[in-house]
């Protein structure tokens, strides 16, 4: 029981470090960027109370409710993530809905790809933003400064965040400490703005402000952005521990510094330029810099990190094109990097800290992608209530209203920051959203189109009773379909003329779940004297390798000999056949992911010495 109480108290203190990275870092920016702006809020009680209590009821609602009460429920062997969502909401929901939810879900990841390009330039630009209250005259070196980070950041991505990681944990206790004992200070000189977590102040600021509540909402969400990371990295340390943290580290220290920031501008109107920086005393504003700066880097770190697990958990669901993935770790198999994601996501970090320049600005552009997946996870976390749970359907509706309406707010309170820089996730997201979309819809097609008309067992049966010439060894063919004849095999009797004394058909399956039991990674099936159908089972969130197909054929009682075991595989040539503009443009872009995809060959790491290709010509 003593260990046990242990680990939970390292998974806690972890979880702090790599979960709460981003919504740890929003008191730099969210509380500046409600007093300052185009939609800039007079500084008075009435003002000041009423956004602290939409702070602090938007964490109760949002985070605490929703996400930690509700949403985290729906996992899959603890595993989370919008794709898992979209997962468990795909296999519960009527058949009718299934296509919806699966498009739904790829508009999700498609959002958080484009919020991601956010968050790094946000939170850095704002942590290096404090040397000007050290010195007004350090302005122009903050550009550079936060681009230096950003590079440095992105260039020891390949490394893997592993050695990082150990100091990730450390790093953010120190971090809520610091920010929780600055707002406790405020808050002691002015123990007034405590009123402020009676709801009612909310409901005042709505009232008196009316429609223009809606802005101060799209920067109210500001203080949540980073909340998905919660239930993406639920697998990794455990939903107990993630609620631990944050009911008693994180939001009391949120809370605290928030509500203390509301006090200092109270006390003095012109801290609002940066009161977060302005809570500190002045000997200890430099080190609070440097500590906000390691802060910021670990919170871009977290959601790096995340969009490389989104990626991969993409290519193997069939979302996006195959691509080269390399594990940075022995031990944590979580622990990926990905080279394509990486070099995108560093230009697009780059190009937004240039155009916008300042926290503030930024401050326009972000959170609309944010509000847009928090919309749709409510919606399949209704499919999956109703359905998978068995809520009854006025509990549903009950949860629904709430959750769907505050979401909705925040959704549109955010959009109206459209023009303001807000276009950017968006397009960002959109863009992704449209490849993905192409190629899952297009991949079907070419399928169909190599469809062969005999099934893998007739098609031995005909074989079998023909005398071929037999060459020694394995031949493994790869089969996009169980039960289907794959084109390499048809096409290599077409030309050569030739069986290998050993046959297997070689099938990868992706179920609805992030990993698979070794024990049931792979089925084999004997379907004459000299062919077997083989199929491995692949999670979302695993990466395949040839060593492991050795290995686990072993287990299996077929071995697979790496000396005398050849691969087929076709490499179609794909051509447009002439038809509507729209069909034309989807094509090409799918010969382009195509011919850019990584092979199945080349992700598996099969030896070159050991594959066969063969040309097939398809047109689509």
């Amino acid at each position: 029981m003593q260990n046990q109480k242990q680990s939970l108290l390292v998974l806690t203190c972890l979880s702090v470090g790599i979960v709460y990275g981003d919504i740890g870092t929003s008191p730099l920016y969210a509380f500046k960027a409600m007093f300052s702006g185009s939609h800039a809020l007079v500084i008075d009680p009435a003002n000041v109370f009423g956004v602290l209590s939409l702070v602090f009821w938007t964490f109760v609602i949002t985070v605490s409710i929703k996400y930690l009460a509700v949403v985290t429920r729906a996992s899959k062997r603890g595993e989370g993530g919008v794709l898992t969502l979209t997962a468990l909401a795909h296999g519960a929901a009527p058949e009718r809905s299934k296509k919806i939810i699966i498009f739904l879900g790829m508009l999700a990841a498609g959002f958080f790809f484009g919020e991601a390009i956010i968050t790094p330039a946000m939170s850095v630009l704002s942590a290096v933003e404090g040397i000007t209250v050290i010195n007004h005259n350090l302005q122009p070196m903050i550009i550079p400064i936060a681009i230096s980070i950003i590079c440095a950041l992105f260039a020891i991505q390949k490394y893997g965040s592993g050695s990082i990681g150990r100091l990730f944990a450390p790093v953010m206790l120190l971090w809520f400490s610091c920010i929780g004992v600055l707002g406790l200070i405020s808050i002691i000189a002015n123990p007034r703005v405590l009123l402020a977590l009676n709801p009612l102040y909310a409901l005042e600021f709505i009232v008196n402000h009316g429609i223009e509540t809606l802005f101060t909402l799209g920067v109210v969400v500001l203080a949540v952005t980073g909340v998905e990371a919660l239930y993406a990295d639920m697998g990794h340390f455990g939903i107990k521990s993630i609620r631990l943290a944050w009911f008693f580290i994180v939001m009391p220290c949120l809370v605290l510094n928030y509500f203390g920031q509301g006090a200092l501008v109270l006390a003095d109107a012109s801290t609002a330029t940066n009161p977060f920086f302005m809570l500190a005393p002045t000997i200890l504003r430099l080190p609070l810099i440097i500590l906000a700066t390691f802060a910021t880097v670990i919170a871009s770190q977290a959601v790096i990190s995340g969009i490389y697990s989104l990626t991969r958990q993409a290519v193997n669901l069939g979302y996006l094109p195959p691509m080269r993935i390399y594990h940075t770790s022995h031990q944590a198999q979580g622990q990926i990097y990905v080279p394509l994601a990486n070099l995108l996501l560093f230009i697009l970090v780059i190009t937004v800290v240039l155009t916008f320049g300042s926290s503030e600005r930024l401050a326009a552009a972000y959170g609309i992608a944010v509000t847009a997946t928090m919309l749709i996870s409510s919606v399949f976390t209704l499919v999956v209530a109703r359905h998978l749970w068995n809520w009854s359907r006025l509990v549903t509706l009950q949860y629904g209203l709430l959750m769907l309406t505050y979401d909705a707010l925040l959704f549109t309170a955010t959009s109206l920051k459209f023009m303001d820089g807000g276009w950017l996730p968006l397009t960002i997201g959109s863009m992704v959203f449209i490849l993905m979309v192409v190629w899952y819809l297009e991949r079907q097609r070419l399928g169909l189109l190599l469809k062969q008309p005999l099934s893998a067992e007739a098609m031995v049966s005909e074989l079998e009773q023909k005398q071929w010439s037999r060459a020694s060894g394995t031949a493994v063919y790869f089969s996009r379909n169980e039960g289907q004849v794959p084109s390499s095999l048809i096409n290599n009797l077409k030309y050569n003329e030739i069986l290998h004394q050993r046959n297997v058909l070689l099938t990868f399956k992706y179920p609805d779940q992030p990993r698979v039991h070794p024990l049931k990674r792979m089925e084999v099936t004997q379907l004459s004297e000299t062919f077997w159908q083989m199929i491995v089972y692949v999670g979302y969130q695993e990466s395949p390798d040839i060593e492991q197909i050795y290995t686990v054929s072993r287990s299996n009682g077929f071995v697979l000999h790496p000396t005398d075991t050849l691969f087929f595989m076709s490499s179609e040539r794909i051509k447009v056949k002439p038809s509507s503009w729209w069909h034309d443009v989807k094509a090409r872009l799918f010969i382009l992911l195509s011919r850019n995809a990584l092979r199945t060959s080349e992700r598996l790491h099969v030896p070159q010495d050991r594959l066969i290709e063969i040309g097939v010509h398809v047109e689509i």
